[in-house]
């Protein structure tokens, strides 16, 4: 009850310091949240095509430059090779279809021309590749048994008509899933500078020579002693965690009061417990104050931007998120991607999150030993 007292009378006298610092954090996690929005309707894309046409502009050959036309934006370059190089480098077009000479001559003779293509190798450039490849497979497959040119034509364009309406559909709200995982992805930043530098500014009390002395000849264990300041810490870690909980409640709402809710609020106690760890061995570290903003800024930044946090996982390369295995933060981050995918809740489902909070107190655990051994070895150097 000692420990917890004095704990509480320095807590108290750095109040102002850590409700300002809390609440920065608060606002900046509420704000992020505004730009991870999802519109989860479907928009055809329409690729920018250019067409090169060296046959007579009739028939088949007509046929098929009215398709692609349909279905993406004709950009009209003067026919130069080198301005057309430059149109496809600097994305001013996407895909270049030279139609050959003869093209209509060749096809009803019963020989497939060879049309050559030019693409930026993007998700444009295959539109416009799987739209020229729909139209020649079709009327490929209408000229092996029909003859006359018009009722190729004919069939090829009533069988292209049909389209099919996609619809995604869901039982899961996807767009307040997402603002919901934005939120608890960004306190992983949130909750690791906030308890660090909290924690580790009162920790350089209680190691403060005089009393790490006193502290050292008195009948206390250093592991007791170690018991009782996690304790205490975890006064403020849990009070960051749950104000989190409740501004989560009012700016997610649909989503906390649901099984995902309860989901994301296991994740971030588990994640909690792995930071109030991590806070107290840095704690035991250093008795330097100026230390400890370049250890938040170190930490907390290279973690959220190594883990997905502030960068979406899909997005970063492979190699960095092998790296970031080794931090708590990516199996917090991990399983709240995976709680904003979950459209049902089985064991099958919940392991994966399961395993990650294994991992994050397998975690806590690893700094609770290493934070004994280092009290361990200051005490015999004391």
């Amino acid at each position: 009850m000692t420990v917890f007292k004095a704990y509480l009378k320095v807590l108290l006298s750095s109040k102002f310091t850590i409700i300002i610092y809390v609440v920065m954090l608060i606002i900046f996690a509420s704000l992020n949240i505004q730009n991870d929005s999802m519109d989860t309707n479907f928009t055809s894309s329409r690729p920018d095509v250019l067409i090169i046409n060296n046959d007579e502009n009739t028939g088949i050959t007509k046929s098929l430059i009215d398709y692609i036309s349909l279905n993406s934006n004709i950009i009209e370059i003067e026919n130069d090779e080198e301005k057309i190089n430059d149109a496809l480098f600097y994305r001013d077009v996407n895909f270049i279809i030279y139609i050959p000479s003869k093209f209509r001559q060749d096809f009803l003779n019963g020989n497939m021309p060879n049309i050559e293509i030019k693409q930026t190798n993007d998700y444009k450039a295959q539109l416009a590749y799987n739209t020229l490849s729909k139209y020649l497979n079709t009327i490929e497959t209408y000229r092996s048994y029909i003859k006359e040119e018009d009722k190729i034509i004919e069939k090829t364009n009533e069988t292209l008509k049909t389209s099919t309406e996609v619809e995604i559909s869901s039982s899961i709200n996807n767009a307040a899933l997402t603002q919901a995982k934005a939120f608890f992805n960004f306190s992983n930043f949130s909750m690791l500078a906030g308890c660090i530098f909290i924690i580790c500014l009162i920790m350089t009390v209680f190691n403060n020579e005089l009393i790490s002395k006193r502290t050292i000849i008195s009948s206390t264990k250093y592991k007791t002693l170690n018991r009782k300041l996690m304790l205490s810490n975890s006064l403020f870690a849990f009070s960051l965690c749950i104000i989190y909980i409740l501004v989560s409640l009012i700016l997610v709402k649909d989503v906390m009061f649901s099984i995902h809710g309860l989901l994301f609020i296991i994740n971030l106690f588990a994640f909690t417990i792995t930071v109030l760890t991590i806070s107290f061995l840095l704690g035991k570290l250093t008795n330097n104050k100026e230390a400890i903003n370049g250890m938040v800024n170190v930490i907390s930044l290279g973690s959220s931007f190594l883990c997905g946090s502030f960068v979406p996982m899909e997005y970063l390369p492979n190699f960095v998120l092998k790296i970031a295995h080794i931090l708590p933060s990516y199996w917090f981050v991990l399983s709240n991607e995976k709680i904003s995918t979950l459209e049902s809740f089985t064991i099958t489902t919940l392991k994966p999150i399961i395993f990650n909070l294994l991992i994050l107190l397998l975690f806590a655990l690893i700094f609770i030993i290493l934070s004994n051994v280092i009290t361990k070895y200051k005490r015999k150097i004391a």
